[in-house]
């Protein structure tokens, strides 16, 4: 299971924080190896590692190289492929550990999730674990996850981890196909006692490339679905690579005659790093430009001063309707979503509804029910 990138809906940096200093998250992708063969797999991962992965010792200093950060280091996770395919994954944690960081894991749903690996990983210091939830059956989960018995797999791992005290955080990838199924996965999510759902806006890259995406109206109301769930949901729903989410919880807001909520402004290399099972440093996951390899320059380096990931930050260098948008500062487009569709970080984001329409579309037209009426 391949780790999500930039989250969009954080109240915004700890006080204190600032995103062009300190991210809020890191995710390190510790190998490319993964027994699935999911549909979105931005990794197009494979059952192999990759022989240049990052070792032992280099995992363990750039855990180190992130502490750099400052008193409050970024949250860090470990993410893949699938990260049990490293046999050196506790070591790992055992180092992390050492260093003061309390790491997420995001493992694949595969026969290595049992209890016995959740309860080493609680034991080894794990703050929470991501499971995979892309289908609100196994018929459907599994067939998108390219592997029978995926949706029972997730469900034990995840009845089982919050057994052992480890909080759970469930993650579905939105495209054409799952968007039916959002309402009883989210009733789901419920029931497994998760913390937090993650909800990705699929970027075409890897294997997801052949999936069919939302259009940008529909992006639109799945986006105002989502806030209207949020309301009353018992645990955190957090949109990735949907940036266009705040407008449009806002334009609810205003609707309700409420006043426009302050929202974060994470994204690809601004409060958002990925490092690569080779130590390449990417805005994110779905950005495959280096600006840096942790074996040559230390992350805190990289991430503070590489003029791309500094190009990412500047609002006023975005080009199109992006760059021409009134909710430039409070959205910014998924760059690497433009990254995509332009081959350019600074391009403007083709799910937004507003730029498809060149800021013509009407907010009146967002329907958050229509999400209901596709079952």
């Amino acid at each position: 299971m391949s780790s999500h990138s930039t989250s969009d809906g954080h109240p915004g940096p700890p006080r204190g924080r600032r995103y062009d200093r300190t991210p809020l998250v890191i995710t390190w992708e510790v190998t490319q190896a993964c027994a699935l063969a999911c549909d979105h797999c931005r990794a197009d991962a494979t059952p192999d590692r990759d022989p240049n992965e990052l070792t032992t010792g280099e995992g363990i200093d750039l855990f180190e190289q992130v502490a750099d950060f400052g008193d409050r280091p970024p949250m860090l996770v470990l993410s893949g492929g699938d990260p049990l395919e490293r046999p050196d994954l506790f070591e790992l944690l055992e180092g992390a550990r050492d260093t003061g960081l309390v790491p997420s894991v995001t493992p694949a749903t595969t026969p290595s999730l049992d209890r016995e690996t959740l309860a080493a990983l609680a034991d080894a210091g794990v703050g929470r674990v991501a499971v995979s939830l892309d289908g609100a059956t196994a018929e459907r989960h599994d067939a998108f996850r390219g592997e029978t018995g995926t949706f029972d797999t997730a469900l034990e791992a995840a009845s089982a981890a919050s057994e052992l005290g480890l909080s759970i955080q469930v993650n579905t990838t939105v495209t054409a196909r799952t968007a039916a199924d959002l309402p009883e996965i989210a009733d789901l999510v419920e029931e497994l006692g998760a913390v937090m759902w993650e909800v990705f806006f699929l970027i075409p890259v890897g294997r997801g490339a052949e999936l069919e995406q939302l259009s940008p109206p529909e992006a639109a109301n799945v986006a105002a679905w989502l806030a209207e769930r949020s309301r009353e949901a018992p645990y955190r729903i957090i949109t990735v690579e949907a940036p266009f989410f705040r407008r449009v919880s806002n334009e609810r807001r205003r609707a309700r005659g409420e006043e426009p909520a302050t929202v974060g402004t994470t994204g690809a290399g601004n409060g958002f790093v990925f490092v690569s099972a080779t130590g390449e440093v990417y805005p994110s996951g779905f950005m495959p430009t280096s600006a840096g390899n942790v074996r040559e320059e230390s992350l805190v380096s990289i991430y503070r001063d590489s003029p791309l990931i500094q190009r990412l930050r500047d609002r006023t260098a975005f080009d199109g309707p992006c760059g021409a948008c009134p909710a430039a500062e409070t959205c910014g487009g998924s760059r690497s979503r433009a990254f995509a569709a332009t081959g350019e970080p600074t391009g403007s984001d083709p799910l937004c509804p507003w730029v498809a329409t060149d800021h013509g579309f009407d907010a009146d037209e967002i329907d958050p029910d229509w999400v209901g009426r596709l079952a």
